[in-house]
């Protein structure tokens, strides 16, 4: 590559720096004349040395500069080449998420960021180390030992160099996902026939806030007043409010009773109550770092509000592993206190030219520990069999870390709920506001599409089902919903997930698990066998001491005859991904598949993956099962295997 080719390349990185040139001979996997010098503005002049020993005049390369130069060196080199840094890479560079690795390169300009401490380390000691760098303090995220900040970004190279830092994230924009254009799931027959609303079950709705004088948040039936308490994590305000509409309507999906409709628009729990953490400004702006302090407030509060579940209808894009991301990071702890994270799955299930993408899934619903939904249709009528998937619906696998996901999709088409007068929705969507039956000073329903609206509904559905059963944990609840869920033909995994919400059948099976008698419940129309975690079942029936659903037990976690985990929609090296696993992992997708000689295009029998001891199976294999993990040596360690 040659000099003027490197010019170019590096053109981007190159405009707040001066870049002096030489033809100085360096090795960097293959010959050519490098940039070997780089002045920084405002750096006096000094002497240096090529690698060739020669001495070069003029060169202020200093630690910062030269991280710079062979950071962007890096950055600019094609994925095939063979890149060999003699001096090395810097060793900070694995803290920084992708964005923040390109902005470290900056010298003007901030970044706000969410500063994780390294282990061991409480996170108030990076606060001299962000104050030394030019920076300012934000809020402490005590949930993921965290610091947010907002600082320079020619400082961030140095905030990843100490060894207080354990990495660093962008404190990216989140938004609520939503889709402009109801629902019948079962929910009136488990009140009707079981008698079972909710009540007694918190559910923390994390979203642009309430509007608690609603009648059907306050009216003095089905539970009166469900707004138990607010949080304002966007301006400080005490009172409740919501500038934008959003959160109203998500809360009237869980908890609305319906009063302005004379029941017709109820809810799915109306007498469940809300504990409501506002992170979205009047415009359905926020941050992440907002999303974790919310987070945070709930596990500090889940026992004295009794808060069994998180609706979070609002999503930021996938940028780093859920691994690393301190967003996902937050909703594990969440989970991993037994409170289950109902999350949407986003509405980028097409591109900007109306072409079915795959890939799309938001956080924090890439990670495994959330329960993702995505969005169906139910068409304008009650019958279940005319319900379709809703084509802005995001598909799986999760980017990054190609996880399966959404893991079941819930009406979230044209879903009629509570509007807010003087909200931003209320004033420029005044074309899907709707009347009521009761005289009210306005229109009190509006109808909106979205994953946003579709995670609410199995929000609600989480609440009926630990009514019946309060001592169901957040890998119970995830387990039976998709055991429950009914498939469709004509859509993938990765589309509907385990299926469309069957919230009757869901609530039945959490029922019967409350005081098994060793009989198998009813299947219905339920899937005919499920294998989770090393725990096998069959013949329709769930084993409700099964190890698996305990608290903090990673699903899919049986392992491989070496020991290590297994989890679900591990990615074998194949053309078609480029993300590297274990060679002992194998996935198959598709219908008709048994073994890894299968071939064709993914959802026709496409084998993911090399080994035939251990295979994850997505998709139906001759035997009608679904199987997603692996087995092991150990007798105990079984297939995990879901669907039909």
């Amino acid at each position: 590559m040659g000099e003027p080719a490197i010019r170019s390349r590096l053109k981007p990185f190159c405009r707040t720096v001066s870049c002096c040139y030489t033809k100085c001979r360096r090795r960097i996997g293959f010959r050519f004349q490098a940039v070997c010098l780089w002045r920084l503005r405002g750096s006096s002049t000094g002497h240096g040395r090529c690698s060739s020993g020669r001495p070069v005049k003029r060169l202020a390369l200093s630690g910062r500069c030269l991280a710079i130069l062979l950071f962007a060196i890096v950055l600019t080199q094609p994925a095939s080449s063979q890149l060999e840094i003699t001096i090395g890479t810097p060793s900070w560079l694995p803290k920084l998420e992708l964005v923040l690795q390109r902005r470290a390169l900056l010298l003007t300009g901030h970044s706000r960021v969410i500063i994780r401490a390294a282990r061991g380390v409480p996170a108030g000691s990076v606060t001299t180390l962000i104050l030394s760098a030019g920076g300012t303090v934000g809020r402490t995220l005590g949930v993921i030992n965290a610091q947010v900040a907002d600082v320079p970004n020619v400082s961030i190279a140095t905030l990843a160099a100490s060894s207080l830092v354990g990495h660093i994230s962008l404190d990216r924009a989140i938004a609520g996902a939503l889709e402009r254009t109801g629902a019948t799931i079962g929910a009136p027959a488990v009140r009707q026939s079981l008698g079972l609303d909710g009540s007694g079950v918190g559910i923390a709705v994390i979203d642009s806030g309430v509007t608690p004088w609603h009648d059907d948040l306050a009216a003095p039936t089905a539970g009166a007043q469900r707004v138990d308490r607010f949080v304002d994590f966007v301006n400080g305000r005490l009172a409740a409010y919501d500038d934008y509409g959003h959160g109203t309507h998500v809360a009237g999906i869980i908890a609305g009773n319906g009063f302005d409709s004379s029941g017709a628009r109820s809810g799915i729990a109306p007498a469940a109550h809300l504990v409501v953490l506002k992170v979205l400004d009047g415009s359905g702006r926020g941050r992440i770092s907002d999303v974790i302090a919310a987070f945070d407030y709930v596990v500090r509060n889940k026992d004295t509000l009794n808060i069994r579940i998180v609706n979070l209808s609002v999503a930021t894009g996938v940028y780093e592993s859920y691994s690393t991301d301190p967003l996902t990071l937050a909703a594990q702890r969440v989970a991993s206190a037994g409170i289950v994270v109902v999350a949407a799955a986003g509405n980028n299930g097409r591109d900007p030219q109306g072409t079915t993408q795959y890939g799309g899934v938001t956080a924090p619903g890439n990670a495994p520990w959330v329960l993702t939904v995505g969005a169906s249709s139910h068409m304008g009528t009650s019958d279940r069999a005319d319900d379709t998937m809703a084509a802005f619906s995001s598909r799986g696998p999760a980017a990054i870390d190609y996880k399966a996901k959404p893991d079941l999709v819930a009406p979230g088409v044209g879903i009629e709920s509570l509007s807010v007068p003087a909200s931003l929705f209320y004033a420029n969507d005044t074309r899907y506001l709707l009347p009521g039956t009761v005289p009210t000073s306005y229109l009190p329903y509006l109808s909106l599409s979205g994953t946003s609206m579709a995670a609410p509904v199995v929000a609600g559905t989480v609440a009926l089902m630990l009514q019946a059963n309060p001592a169901l944990t957040p890998n119970a609840v995830k387990a039976i919903l998709q055991y429950t869920s009914e498939t469709y033909d004509g859509y993938d995994p990765l589309t509907e997930g385990a299926g469309f919400l069957n919230a009757k059948g869901a609530v039945e099976l959490a029922q019967f698990f409350a005081a098994p008698d060793g009989s198998d419940p009813t299947s219905g129309d339920w899937s005919a066998s499920l294998i989770w975690g090393t725990r096998l079942v069959r013949g329709g029936r769930l084993t409700a001491d099964a190890s698996a659903w305990s608290t903090g037990v990673t699903w899919g976690a049986s392992t491989t005859a070496s020991g290590l985990p297994i989890e679900w929609g591990v990615i074998g090296p194949l053309d078609r991904w480029t993300m590297m696993s274990s060679a002992s992992q194998n996935v198959v997708w598709g219908t008709t598949c048994g073994g890894a000689d299968c071939g064709g295009p993914w959802n026709h029998g496409a084998v993911f993956g090399t080994s035939d001891d251990e295979t994850v199976v997505w998709g139906t294999s001759d035997e009608e099962t679904v199987v997603w993990g692996t087995s092991c040596d150990d007798p105990s360690c079984q297939p995990v295997i879901w669907n039909q």
